[in-house]
């Protein structure tokens, strides 16, 4: 049977983030994708111009449409937008508690742009934390989210993942794309376990929409049932290769999107 995954983000009009990134990833992992949308956004590869939050109700009502007719084997939040959103999704969820739940804390587009309003970071912080059964910031996301220093090497990525557990975390990938080093190291620690994550460099422009991209991949393969440390794994693998054929792409000026469709598009 072909899980049903819901994403809860923003959307990205150019194609490379949001809800659109994660469409593509359920599609090219083999699962049925749905979306209830957050905020939209007037942006293209080079940066944001203009956020318009989804209305809370309104957020709600997309969340409970798919919940009270569709069996849902994950959910992937990215974009939240602000903190009203923030409480009604943890409300949302809470209630109905889906199977499985992967946070990507969206604070920042890949160009810089703030995509979160006041209060959003301690919002996430209280509300959505102890929901969900995986959290995946970038260096940048999760010094923001705890108020400690963004780390330079693999031994503060780790002081973070452990302040998010303190914080009332499952489990937390603290992804290394953002940390300099001879690989790009993501540490992945929960109540039992603290597994590294090493993968190549890829050479490429087209970075938008990675993290929404990974986090999204996560939850299809938790979906097929692998455990979290294969899931992870496995989208890494996944990334790595959206990440190496991306240069089949050429949209914008700026950063473009990843090939989310490598192992199904025949290459030139």
């Amino acid at each position: 049977m072909i899980p049903n995954l819901l994403s809860i983000a923003g959307s990205d009009p150019s194609g490379g983030a949001g809800v659109q990134a994660d469409l593509k990833t359920f599609a090219a992992l083999g699962c049925h994708g749905m979306a209830a949308i957050t905020a939209l956004t007037a942006q293209n590869s080079r940066g944001v111009r203009a956020i318009h939050a989804t209305p809370p109700d309104f957020l709600a009502a997309q969340i409970d449409a798919i919940l009270d007719d569709i069996d849902v084997a994950a959910v992937k939040i990215g974009m939240i937008g602000d903190a009203a959103n923030a409480r009604v999704i943890a409300e949302r969820l809470a209630a109905r508690r889906p199977a499985f739940i992967v946070l990507d804390p969206v604070l920042a587009a890949s160009s810089g742009d703030n995509l979160g309003g006041a209060g959003l970071a301690r919002e996430i912080m209280s509300s959505l934390l102890p929901l969900v059964d995986l959290v995946t910031p970038n260096a940048p996301e999760a010094a923001r989210l705890t108020g400690l220093p963004a780390p330079d090497d693999i031994e503060g990525a780790r002081r973070l993942a452990r302040a998010l557990m303190s914080a009332g975390a499952r489990a937390v990938l603290v992804k290394g794309g953002h940390v300099p080093g001879e690989m790009a190291r993501d540490i992945l620690i929960d109540a039992n376990v603290e597994t590294i994550f090493d993968a190549p460099w890829v050479e490429t422009r087209n970075t938008h929409g990675t993290g929404c991209t990974l986090s999204s991949a996560i939850a299809a393969r938790m979906a097929h049932g692998d455990t979290l440390v294969q899931a992870v794994g496995a989208a890494k693998n996944y990334l790595t290769g959206a990440l190496a054929s991306s240069g089949d792409f050429h949209v914008g000026a700026g950063p473009g999107p990843l090939n989310h469709f490598w192992r199904l598009w025949p290459r030139e």
